[in-house]
């Protein structure tokens, strides 16, 4: 009955450290205080944005927390990334009717020519009905619901 117990309580053990770790937080310091990102919520947010979903100018998101933010008429530059959450790695979103929005944080990932390396913030929304994902309502991806949910 003991080796039982001791075999349950290892399964639990390792079941609550797995889920804990899949959620991990990184603190960042931002121009209004402290923030905590990751690169994971339940929607496949990775991949590439297009600009009204057609053409450049781009945002990709890798799964590393990297990636490359271009505005228009600028060069592609690389950047790093995270959505915005708790210090446990959950993420902050404000539920809508068929959508959520999440804030998407990001930085050049080396310094620029004006010496600014902030973090920025721009939403990151997802409409359920339509599939989409958007950033800064003009940057999108389609996705599918069903593969991932």
């Amino acid at each position: 009955m003991m080796k039982i117990q001791n075999l349950l309580s290892i399964v639990l053990l390792l079941f609550i450290t797995n889920n804990f770790a899949q959620n991990s937080a990184t603190k960042i310091d931002t121009k209004d205080g402290v923030h905590y990102i990751t690169t994971s919520i339940d929607y496949p947010i990775t991949g590439k944005y297009l600009f009204e979903g057609t053409a450049e100018p781009i945002v990709e998101l890798n799964a590393n927390g990297t990636g490359i933010y271009q505005l228009h008429d600028q060069p592609q530059v690389p950047m790093v990334w995270g959505i915005e959450c708790d210090e446990n790695g959950v993420p902050k979103f404000i539920k809508g009717f068929d959508s959520a929005a999440y804030t998407l944080w990001h930085k050049n990932e080396s310094q620029s020519e004006s010496g600014n390396n902030e973090w920025i913030a721009v939403e990151l929304s997802i409409h359920f009905e339509t599939e989409k994902m958007y950033i800064q309502g003009e940057r999108i991806k389609n996705y599918s619901d069903s593969a991932e949910k």
